[in-house]
């Protein structure tokens, strides 16, 4: 889940970026999976995303974008769920839950 703390606040010139994006006005189920999509289709999805945003003039700071706010799902700056997931690595909330399901009881 994004992490909403991280985000820049309402502020106009924290989103403005955003009017110049090769993805304004798309369907944004091509950058987001729908439920139980897998293989060759989301494959496929994710490659015309991309593609959208290899010509963008705002790629860099969606990307900028994605790692402050450690948006795991969907694509941005280029970039589809699992490359996002690599860099950011695990999440705060997932490895707490991790640690306490594998800490031994008192």
């Amino acid at each position: 889940m994004t992490d909403v703390s991280r985000l820049p606040g309402s502020a106009h010139h924290h989103w403005d970026w955003q009017l110049r994006a090769a993805c304004r006005g798309a369907d944004s189920s091509l950058f987001f999976h729908p439920p139980n999509e897998r293989g060759e289709a989301r494959d496929e999805r994710e490659t015309k995303a991309k593609r959208v945003c290899g010509g963008c003039p705002v790629r860099t700071a969606c990307l900028r974008h994605a790692l402050e706010a450690r948006e795991r799902f969907g694509v941005w700056g280029g970039l589809g769920e699992h490359e996002l997931r690599t860099l950011l690595g695990p999440a705060r909330e997932e490895q707490g839950d991790r640690d306490a399901v594998c800490r031994p009881a008192a």
